[in-house]
């Protein structure tokens, strides 16, 4: 699998010294303190960007901890600590968005919207590389359907591969393409004033 291309964030470098992750490895939970503390701005944005709910966030920010620190045995280092918590997080907030959806559905006996169809065409990335004003781009992503959203987060934000989209939310590849796409093009529709959500 392809590794995500660093976020923004990172800017090149590590956020986490390794030195702090292997005696967090070892059970230091002093050094686990400070690498939540050098971590937690950016992996509670990621889990707000996908739930858009500050309370949903802050829990799905807490089980993506409590996932690290039980996984951390495993985290061989092939890929840099933050890719890798990142993806605990996303994981953590794509679930609570699940659990969220199943509720609302039980209460209003309403049904998830399902994508079954294929997409055939390449992939548009205009609208992801438009020049944009950050806070229209922000408050636009907020209005996105939440399945569109967490596609464009993890895609576009966090750099996931279509193959890793597709993963996180247990969709195909070919679906993941779908997401994206849509969501480019009503975030496009929706910053440009050509449409609505």
């Amino acid at each position: 699998m392809r590794r995500p291309k660093e976020t923004r964030s990172e800017t090149g470098r590590e956020l986490v010294d390794p030195a702090l992750i292997e005696r967090c490895k070892q059970g230091d939970e002093r050094a686990w303190a400070q690498l939540v503390e050098a971590t937690h701005r950016e992996v509670y944005t990621l889990c707000l960007r996908i739930l858009r709910d500050p309370s949903d966030a802050a829990d799905a920010t807490q089980d993506a901890y409590v996932k690290a620190w039980r996984g951390l045995a495993g985290f061989r280092g092939d890929a840099m600590f933050t890719t890798w918590l990142y993806r605990i997080a996303s994981n953590a907030a794509i679930s609570r968005h699940r659990s969220r959806s199943r509720r609302r559905s039980h209460e209003t006996g309403a049904e998830d919207e399902m994508f079954d169809e294929v997409a055939a065409s390449a992939v548009v990335e205009d609208a992801a590389t438009a020049r944009l004003d950050v806070a229209d781009l922000e408050k636009a992503l907020a209005r996105l359907p939440e399945h569109y959203r967490a596609a464009i987060v993890l895609r576009d934000v966090y750099g996931f591969s279509m193959a890793e989209v597709g993963a996180q939310l247990h969709i195909s590849e070919t679906a993941a393409k779908v997401r994206v796409h849509r969501g480019r093009k009503k975030l496009k529709e929706m910053v440009y004033g050509t449409g609505e959500v």
